[in-house]
């Protein structure tokens, strides 16, 4: 809609006005094919003026309540920054706003958005981007190339609603993406989204380094498995653990939850999961479109998925990438943690338990991969430091960021009675994997531990860590106590 320029006018002048001129008439002869103005189409007064609010994930902003569009003023500022990728290892991200992904944002459809892009003066690089909500060049990147140290502006209407990708379009334009420099926008519809009771924001990415998964420092961007797409690291929310242990997402029992889903890429297709939930809704690639009743909804790189679901039971629900080497070994997992009552009808959990031996039964082992040479330790600090880092990387999964464990499936590290009883048969589990039924805290286990290739320093540790966290008895576990007992204790 355009606004009127005239000032001053009363609706009635003004109609009055614009009769006298033609543009406005009372003729209703039904033999002519023309679609005259009304009174009630001269608009009452200029649009609202609105700073938009833009947040860092997972949060999302709040709904839009209002009934009209508005002019929506968005300012997003672009830094070049060193951050953790995961314990130990720094990479230098290219971001919207400070963090990967970037600031969400929130409009309404047939909103006038003016656009600010600023580029920070420290930054190293021009930059841009493409808003793939925008109708027009690029999406916006020709209008808004902008060097460091200076700030670009450029205008266009929301004109369909549904979440988008939003990414930098600078040569290399997949180097730009492969540094973090993607987010997501949500044009609501004119009538909003249904009311939920938690909203987050997700957004998985590739990310390609010189050195292997874990290697510690500084890493730089690595173009040949880049060019070969294959990614170091497949993460949610920039960095191994983003979501995971104290930084989980949440939710309780009986609760509705909405989670704007997308894909940076800039080479992977997602096969987006919650382990142990079924996604209600979703909106496929973004659009309003949906979907029930939903397993794993692929999401393409530049892509977006909405996806609800209410949670019936507690525990701790598992969001992963399906593709699930991806999940395990390279990052992409993220943890929603649901409290409140038990409900047996829906689930009831373990019910029996007992020993099943058809055939010899000995320890996977993990095949065998040169492994970067992991950091020595001088003290303990360092060694639980170190520690840290090899958990993360190889235990969290099954054993969970605080050590809790999965009942019935993985015993609990925390306040452990079977660890802390025999730190050489700890040592020997580790070293050499374990099969076979254990009791842990009065439960009874009966799963595979597959032995692991682990160096003597990394299992030294590993141990240390677990022995001075979540309540075990503390002290160190050395490399000449490994050797010593891999030696000895065989499984």
């Amino acid at each position: 809609m355009k606004y009127s320029p005239i000032k001053g006018l009363s609706r009635t002048l003004l109609a009055a006005a614009l009769l006298g001129t033609g543009i406005i008439s009372c003729n209703t002869n039904q033999n002519q094919n023309v679609k005259y103005a009304t009174i009630n189409d001269v608009p009452d007064k200029e649009p609202e003026v609105i700073e938009a609010v833009l947040t860092t994930p997972p949060m999302v902003p709040p709904p839009i309540t209002r009934k009209n569009p508005a002019k929506v003023i968005v300012r997003l500022e672009v830094t070049e920054v060193v951050k953790e990728i995961a314990e130990g290892v720094n990479y230098t991200f290219w971001t919207f706003g400070g963090s990967v992904p970037g600031k969400f944002i929130r409009i309404r459809q047939n909103d006038d958005v003016e656009f600010h892009l600023m580029n920070h003066p420290d930054s190293k690089n021009p930059h841009n981007i493409d808003l793939h909500a925008v109708t027009g060049p690029g999406g916006g990147a020709n209008a808004s190339f902008t060097a460091p140290g200076h700030e670009t502006v450029f205008n266009f209407k929301a004109l369909n609603p549904g979440l988008y990708v939003y990414h930098c379009a600078t040569a290399p334009v997949g180097m730009h993406i492969a540094n973090g420099m993607y987010g997501l926008i949500l044009v609501e519809p004119e009538g909003g989204l249904p009311p939920v009771d938690k909203e987050y924001y997700v957004m998985q990415g590739d990310f390609y380094t010189k050195g292997k998964f874990g290697e510690a420092g500084l890493q730089p961007f690595d173009m040949e498995k880049a060019l070969d797409e294959h990614p170091t690291y497949v993460l949610f929310n920039g960095s191994v653990g983003a979501l995971t242990g104290d930084n989980a997402l949440t939710a309780k029992t009986g609760e509705r939850v909405r989670l704007f889903v997308g894909n940076g890429g800039p080479s992977l297709i997602s096969s987006f999961h919650a382990i142990g939930e079924i996604f209600d809704k979703v909106y496929p690639e973004g659009g309003l479109n949906i979907n029930n009743n939903v397993q794993t909804t692929l999401i393409p790189a530049g892509g977006a998925a909405i996806a609800e679901f209410k949670v019936e039971v507690p525990g701790s629900l598992i969001l992963v990438d399906h593709s699930l080497f991806r999940t395990f070994n390279k990052g992409a997992m993220a943890m929603l943690k649901v409290e409140g009552q038990e409900n047996k009808e829906v689930f009831a959990g373990q019910t029996s338990s007992k020993i099943y031996l058809p055939e010899g039964a000995n320890a996977q082992e993990m095949p065998s991969a040169v492994k970067p040479v992991a950091s020595v330790a001088n003290n303990l600090e360092q060694r639980v430091n170190l520690g840290k880092a090899v958990y993360a990387q190889n235990c969290q999964a099954c054993h969970q960021a605080e050590g809790q464990g999965i009942a019935g499936a993985f015993p609990p590290l925390a306040k452990s009675d079977y660890l802390n009883a025999d730190v050489s048969r700890a040592i020997g589990v580790v070293a050499h994997g374990l099969e076979g039924q254990i009791k842990v805290n009065g439960q009874v286990y009966n799963s595979t531990m597959p032995k692991i290739k682990l160096s003597d320093e990394e299992i030294a540790n590993v141990l240390t860590y677990v022995y001075n966290n979540w309540g075990n008895k503390g002290g160190e576990v050395t490399t000449k106590d490994v050797a010593r007992i891999k030696t000895t204790i065989v499984h």
